[in-house]
């Protein structure tokens, strides 16, 4: 039988230094699979595509990973293109919470910030008919919403509500676009964009804000604002129920409210709760 592999969670980043000492790159990976952490280390002019592959492949000890995960965009080109020497695949994700926790518990906060651009606006063209927010349980998303024949669908194992610890009547909080005629390619466009989270920012607290879209490494988009208290109110309903499902919640595409078809759907959970 052959053994099973697992997925790693990498760095490859320069750590803090003093002033009278050289700049050091390390390489940080936390295998998923019994939690192991390694670090390798080399000096800025050893920091390089080959000096990579070798020390992952020393690290796997003759059991490459099926997949690598990197959240520092300016880790992965380097550890793609080492991945590529070895034949790893390399997915760019924020979901790198062991990772982030072994660089927190060291460096502090500072080691896993990631500079975000200023929020864009939603492409007018692809913006759906009507949204609401919406919560649904979580055994209806635990078993009922993997056999749903959705079209555009993200559905984490590791986001699964059971896998959160949440019990099966938990209400989890989302966001309904009823895309209509645009549904299709306002699901594709989130599809490409590969959502995260989204969070309620408010600019006057219970009277105005906006939905904000926190997507790829570091994309975020203003989905949609508003002047209404009522919505201010559903919106910090929808961020209290977030607290209370450990962060998880869902972005949900259908062409109209009648329940019948669905055209996209993402389980997403933001970086403040890994």
């Amino acid at each position: 039988m052959t053994p099973s592999k697992s997925s790693w969670q990498v760095d490859f980043y320069r750590r803090p230094q003093s002033s009278n000492e050289g700049s050091v790159w390390e390489l940080v990976v936390c295998k998923e699979a019994d939690q192991a952490v390694v670090t390798e280390s080399c000096s800025q002019a050893e920091a390089t595509v080959d000096w990579l592959a070798a020390a992952l492949q020393e690290i796997a000890q003759g059991q490459l990973p099926d997949k690598m995960r990197v959240f520092r965009p300016e880790s992965l080109q380097l550890l793609q293109l080492a991945g590529q020497k070895l034949d790893i695949p390399v997915e760019a994700t924020r979901r790198t919470p062991l990772l982030k926790q072994v660089l927190r518990d060291r460096d502090g906060e500072e080691r896993i910030k990631v500079e975000s651009p200023p929020p864009q606006p939603l492409p007018e063209n692809i913006w759906g008919e009507q949204w609401q927010f919406a919560s649904l349980p979580a055994e209806e998303i635990e078993y009922r919403m993997p056999e749903r024949p959705i079209p555009f669908c993200e559905m984490p194992e590791e986001l699964f509500p059971f896998q959160l610890n949440l019990g099966t009547t938990t209400l989890i909080p989302g966001m309904i676009i009823y895309g209509g005629r645009q549904s299709w390619q306002l699901a594709q466009w989130f599809a490409e964009t590969q959502p995260m989270a989204v969070n309620y920012v408010p600019t006057a607290v219970g009277e105005s804000g906006g939905l904000l879209l926190e997507a790829g490494l570091r994309d975020r988009w203003v989905i949609i604002t508003f002047e209404d208290p009522d919505v201010a109110q559903a919106a910090e309903k929808y961020e209290q129920r977030k607290q209370n499902s450990n962060g998880l919640h869902f972005l949900l595409i259908q062409p109209d409210d009648s329940g019948m078809t669905d055209t996209g759907f993402w389980l997403l959970r933001g970086d403040d709760f890994d």
